[in-house]
């Protein structure tokens, strides 16, 4: 039986018609008016617990997922899931490095814990410039508080690229003053964020003076106040712990360590009591642990002690955790200086000098984490990724016009693999 050869007409009718079918599937009802396949609570569910850089796609999916990522308890949630993942699969750290100039990089916490080799971000922050110096005030709920050149400071989300300049101090003073220690909270009674700075310079009369002055974010706007009468803190960061920054402090150098905080609800300043130490031999300095105060006591080249407040305001909860020895076999030697976290299986993780080390108590070993492209630095400290909002109104906006077009393509993307 012979074989017959379409006409010309009939494949170009197969083809019209082929062509004709796809666009009609591609012009089905947009994403948000197709009927939900899962209840309302289950897809925030789901959604509670997506990277930030995901949601911010999402958000351009339909209104009502635009909606439900911007609500204030939607982001409440959603930093929750993220601060107690276990796997530290939102958490960074960020870092200050020096050379060959100074900027801001960051590496993810989860690598640094189970990849063999981890690999550090540069950060396109707020005045990024080689010749301006940048100092981390502190990290809370996601959001980082930057000093630039002692003068110029910024919250600024690394998630979401938002960002906000603080006005300065002191206009009548700016060019002469300088904020030496600081600080940087969340005041949870009134919903606000805040930096502590303790301000010094020369003032109109010439005379060279201190003073302590607290920003709102609410107000955005700077305010000082008669707080620390019997001495200033000796720390430069403040640790942000329940509520309260807090700082050691030294008078002289003979007198005892304290440990002073300032409450950012009622701002008022005390002390806090510490745990009973082994007397005399070490250098303390202060951390926070899960969320919790920690006191870092430092016997040099022998070990370190590391006790943790586990219940804030009870003296009977503080406990040594773990004590580090020094590494006999190490041939680099560096003071530790600030605890980072604590693992899954107990590891404790540590500043060592201008480095990072790993100790493992139960196993008595260290690991000195492989890290590409990152160098000594000045200090480190440790944020969660959120949607936490600079915004007033609470309502993340766009950045840019590429983040915009980078989420309708994803959506774009995902829509033909659906109707295809």
């Amino acid at each position: 039986m012979e074989s017959q050869i379409p006409s010309k007409s009939s494949i170009y009718d197969h083809h019209h018609h082929h062509h004709q079918l796809r666009k009609i599937k591609i012009q089905t009802p947009s994403t948000a008016e197709i009927h939900p396949i899962f209840p309302e609570e289950i897809i925030t569910e789901i959604l509670s617990r997506l990277p930030v850089k995901s949601l911010l796609k999402f958000r351009c999916v339909s209104k009502s997922w635009r909606s439900l990522i911007s609500t204030k308890h939607f982001i409440k949630s959603h930093l929750t899931i993220s601060t107690k993942n276990t796997k530290f699969n939102h958490h960074s750290i960020i870092s200050t490095l020096l050379h060959p100039y100074y900027t801001l990089k960051s590496c993810s916490l989860h690598s640094l814990l189970y990849n063999p080799i981890t690999y550090a971000v540069d950060f396109d922050y707020p005045m990024k410039n080689p010749k301006n110096s940048v100092r981390i005030v502190g990290c809370c709920n996601g959001l980082v508080c930057i000093a630039i050149n002692g003068k110029y400071f910024f919250l600024w989300n690394p998630s979401t690229k938002q960002h906000k300049k603080l006005p300065d101090v002191d206009g009548k003073m700016k060019n002469d003053l300088f904020i030496t220690k600081y600080g940087f909270g969340y005041d949870e009674c009134n919903d606000d964020y805040k930096v502590v700075g303790i301000v010094s310079g020369f003032f109109s009369v010439g005379r060279f003076e201190t003073m302590v002055k607290v920003y709102s974010l609410r107000t955005n706007s700077w305010k000082k106040i008669e707080v620390f009468k019997d001495g200033l803190p000796f720390d430069i960061n403040g640790k942000f712990v329940s509520g309260k920054l807090h700082w050691g402090r030294r008078n002289g150098s003979n007198s005892k360590w304290d440990v002073v905080y300032f409450d950012l609800d009622s701002e008022i300043c005390g002390t806090v009591e510490q745990p009973s130490y082994v007397e005399g031999g070490f250098s303390p300095s202060l951390g926070v642990l899960g969320e919790c105060l920690c006191v870092l006591c430092d016997f040099p080249e022998t070990s370190v002690d590391v006790w943790v407040l586990k219940r804030y305001g009870v003296k009977e909860s503080w406990d040594k955790v773990v004590t580090v020895p020094y590494s006999l076999r190490d041939p680099w030697k560096g003071p530790y200086s600030t605890p980072l976290f604590i693992g899954p299986k107990g590891e404790v993780f540590l500043v060592y000098g201008s480095s990072f080390v790993m100790y493992d108590p139960k196993d008595n070993w260290f690991k000195r984490p492989d890290m590409v492209d990152f160098g000594a630095f000045l200090e480190a400290d440790v944020y969660v990724e959120s949607l936490v909002s600079l915004v007033p109104n609470g309502e993340l906006k766009a950045q840019n016009q590429k983040q915009k077009h980078e989420a309708l393509s994803t959506l774009t993307s995902h829509t033909k693999q659906l109707y295809y």
